[in-house]
């Protein structure tokens, strides 16, 4: 077998991914889905918070530090790709908290990670201007204290926590830029006035575009309005519990195995994950 790149090797590959051009970096959700993404000829990969959490059993928001962090480190082993953690929060709310967890994520051997600003208080969903800048910048210090060389992606999240406001999404990503980001990402933005708005507002650091409904772009689209990377989060592992949850409906409903028809060949899985060739 190919000997893995170092982790060093992955985080350099990365860094470079976002030198220029626009490349898709798919979310799966267990070390199949990983293997599966990496057997695509995809160039990079990120964790799903929603996607980990949901095939847990768990909602969004609801797993522990230590099983995201093992969750991590399982994906960054089952692969040759570079991986990206959503890492939330930062597990914490204070600056110095955020910064300790970081350091935490880093020794997994992630090649980048993203902390966001929201509270996890839907009444208040998104942490205070200065606390969320400070947050940025002790995730920055603690990355450069581990020698720098990983990806720090700064997020707000206003457009999918009821606050849809572009001028303060914009006001939030040039000041985490500012405050050390690598690469900027507003989830929930979905015009091409307001991809165009934040590529411009914080060039010439990257923006990622999550592409996690139908909203008709294509990678052409998306590299044509600057954007650098783009995700879907949780949408593939959707895209799986949907199939499954309408198969076993149609079991427990009415009694038939009619979407079965068409499924992959247990065969053809078998000879994948032994190969690693479709």
């Amino acid at each position: 077998m190919t000997q893995f790149p170092s982790v060093a090797d992955k985080r350099r590959t990365f860094r470079a991914l976002h030198q220029d051009g626009c490349f898709v970096i798919p979310n799966p959700w267990n070390v199949g889905t990983a293997r599966y993404l990496e057997g695509l000829g995809f160039k990079a990969l990120a964790t799903t918070s929603a996607g980990y959490a949901h095939a847990q059993g768990y909602a969004d928001g609801d797993i522990t530090l230590d099983a995201v962090l093992t969750h991590c480190r399982e994906l960054v082993g089952a692969t040759r790709l570079p991986v990206n953690a959503d890492f939330e929060g930062g597990f914490a709310h204070d600056p110095d908290g955020v910064a300790a967890n970081v350091t935490r994520c880093i020794d997994t051997g992630v090649a980048g990670l993203s902390i966001e600003d929201f509270s996890g208080d839907e009444a208040e969903p998104l942490y205070t201007f200065d606390v969320a800048v400070a947050r940025v910048k002790a995730a920055r210090a603690a990355v450069d204290k581990a020698g720098g060389d990983v990806m720090l992606t700064a997020r707000t999240e206003g457009f999918i926590h009821g606050r849809p406001d572009l001028d303060e999404a914009i006001r939030r990503l040039k000041a985490f830029s500012d405050a050390g980001a690598d690469c900027l990402y507003a989830p929930g933005i979905k015009t091409r006035e307001h991809i165009k708005a934040i590529v411009k507002a914080v060039a010439p650091k990257p923006v990622n575009f999550l592409n996690s409904n139908a909203f008709g772009f294509t990678v052409a689209d998306l590299a044509a309005l600057g954007v650098r990377r783009i995700s879907v989060g949780g949408t593939l592992a959707r895209v799986a519990m949907g199939a499954f949850i309408r198969s076993a409906k149609q079991i427990a409903n009415e009694g038939i195995f009619d979407s079965f028809a068409g499924v992959i060949a247990n065969a053809d899985l078998n000879a994948f994950f032994k190969t690693g060739k479709r």
